[in-house]
């Protein structure tokens, strides 16, 4: 089981829409930092009530206690805050920040694939093989020790709508 969080040099090129599940005190750090949406007891009763109109839930500890109930919510669409991929922190502004930089997390499926959005079709060449480079990079340091054999078979990068592009595994 491989996953992880990066930070793509030059962002995705989407504009990401975070929520700030902070305490009163902190509001200001999330709001400077660039956060979409600030608040608490105002957004957990939205949420229950089956609002998910954002893309990253940053938090603080203290307050997963009252995300808890709203796992079956939020858990399926990918939302519920997660120490590991750096949404659950005392740094609000710091993760924010990250976040609309274009920290991505990535995970591989059950058939051994990882999904990662790194670019537009815009960017310059450039800046799509820089943003593919760090994220090989970081998967290449996340081989397990235990991991026997070749461990990246393929690379193929493909936009949306068109065929992908094989690229060598050893070339990178």
């Amino acid at each position: 089981m491989v996953r992880g969080v990066v930070t793509l040099p030059h962002g995705t090129g989407k504009d990401t829409k975070v929520l700030a599940l902070v305490t009163p005190d902190k509001e200001a750090e999330a709001k400077a930092a660039g956060a979409d949406y600030v608040g608490l007891d105002d957004y957990l009763q939205k949420i229950k009530d089956g609002w998910t109109d954002v893309d990253v839930i940053i938090t603080m500890p203290a307050i997963m206690g009252k995300l808890g109930p709203l796992g079956r919510v939020l858990g399926p669409r990918g939302l519920m805050p997660n120490p590991k991929t750096g949404t659950v922190t005392m740094e609000i502004g710091k993760a924010v920040a990250e976040v609309k930089a274009g920290k991505i997390d990535f995970k591989v499926d059950k058939t051994g694939i990882v999904h990662a959005g790194i670019g537009r079709i815009s960017f310059e060449a450039d800046k799509i093989v820089d943003n593919a480079h760090e994220i090989i990079q970081t998967l290449l340091k996340l081989k397990p020790t235990a991991a026997k054999g070749t461990y990246i078979k393929s690379i193929h990068l493909s936009s949306t709508m068109s065929p992908a592009i094989a690229l060598d595994p050893k070339a990178v």
